[in-house]
């Protein structure tokens, strides 16, 4: 599993299918979005759109 360098969406290619951008194998921390208008995370986070996001990205 990798993770974008940009956006921080879980993925297993080398390029986010999302942003375009290109992903890394170092990340730590799992966040499962749902709904991201009602999670103080994602809110938080900047996130708009449900998904499986990394916490941090190298």
């Amino acid at each position: 599993m990798r993770a974008c360098k940009k956006c921080s969406r879980l993925t297993d290619e080398e390029i986010c299918p999302v942003c375009q951008a290109p992903t890394s194998q170092y990340w730590s921390g799992y966040i499962g979005i749902v709904d991201p208008e009602k999670s103080q995370v994602a809110i938080r986070l900047e996130i708009k759109t449900p998904g499986q996001y990394a916490f941090k990205v190298r």
